[in-house]
């Protein structure tokens, strides 16, 4: 690892990701903040849900409408959309041009001649990845708790809490580790940020089919956001040791074939 190149990509890439996280974090902050408003009309609320059909409370993530009355189960119904969605989005976005954009900004020359390795280069840009995939989850999950800390007075399970936002961590790194693997096929230099973005919609889209179509059932298992727990109400709610598993197993394959194309392609200058 290069700390030179290291502290140049973080000064690069401190701008995209503060937007980001200012972006999540008022949302979900404004999204909190309508929680005492929600109990305080549940019945209401609940006789307008009676006439939604199940598929489309489902496709929101909403299986049982009694989880929404607690501030984990509102936070949690919500988040699949803020961190789970948009915070993979930043990561596979990030990651997926951190390396290439060297090539189509033709700058890789220049970084090239340098007395670096492509290995270093990698591990470097790899380093930011998950610097900033992990601040990203740390900055908003505090929001997270500070904002159900401010509109519920009572007590709730800061353990849910914190697995919850560990499944987002895991998820999001995934998909960062996704963005890096395709970064190292593209042979034509160019930004592919709508390619990694339209991955994260096609598996999530396949994730949200699973959960509204019971013959689709199964292909639900085909996209990583079915391997992160929603309820986070659940007594037992815990992180399973196998989807730990998976998280970790596919980004770490993902990461290491993509170390030893990356060092051993042909990189435009």
């Amino acid at each position: 690892m290069n700390l030179n190149l290291l502290f140049k990509e973080l000064q690069r890439n401190a701008l995209s990701f503060t937007l980001w996280t200012l972006v999540i974090s008022v949302l979900v902050s404004l999204t909190m903040s309508f929680f005492p408003t929600f109990l305080q009309n549940q019945s209401k609320v609940m006789g307008m849900m009676t006439v939604i059909p199940k598929e489309a409370l489902q496709f929101k993530g909403i299986s049982n409408f009694s989880d929404m009355l607690s501030p984990l189960g509102f936070y949690s119904v919500n988040n699949i959309i803020y961190m789970m969605v948009l915070g993979s989005i930043f990561s596979v976005v990030i990651a997926s041009n951190i390396i290439l954009k060297e090539e189509y900004n033709k700058t890789a020359e220049y970084l090239m001649v340098r007395p670096i390795t492509r290995g270093e280069i990698f591990m470097s840009k790899l380093a930011v990845v998950i610097f900033f995939i992990f601040l990203l989850n740390l900055v908003t999950a505090l929001i997270g708790y500070s904002t159900i800390k401010l509109v519920h007075s009572g007590p709730f399970n800061s353990k849910s809490f914190v697995v919850l936002s560990a499944y987002t961590f895991l998820l999001n790194t995934l998909f960062g580790a996704a963005g890096l693997f395709i970064s190292t096929l593209v042979k034509r230099p160019k930004p592919i940020t709508t390619l990694g973005i339209g991955m994260v919609l096609f598996f999530y889209f396949i994730y949200t089919l699973s959960k509204i179509t019971e013959s689709a059932t199964q292909i639900g298992y085909l996209s990583p956001f079915k391997f992160v727990r929603l309820d986070a109400g659940s007594p037992e709610y815990k992180l399973e040791p196998w989807h730990l598993l998976y998280f970790l197993g596919i980004s770490i394959i993902l990461l290491t074939i993509s170390y030893r194309i990356y060092r051993r392609k042909d990189i435009y200058t």
